[in-house]
């Protein structure tokens, strides 16, 4: 069971990097590379994102 829920609470971190990099003003080879490393590499991909993935003020729709 608790795998499960591991498994869910890194799911929900995913999504919600991905969606950061989605709205955010990097590049849109920045996006694609940081969205391939996370979902590659979910874990590893997710704390690679926090310590150096693109900063900035989000892009508004």
């Amino acid at each position: 069971m608790e795998y499960g829920l591991l498994g869910l609470i890194v799911l929900i971190l995913d999504i919600y990097a991905i969606y950061q990099i989605i709205t955010s003003a990097a590049s849109t080879a920045a996006k694609v590379i940081w969205t391939l490393v996370i979902l590659i590499l979910p874990v590893l991909g997710f704390i690679a994102w926090l310590v150096a993935g693109p900063r900035g003020k989000p892009v508004r729709s």
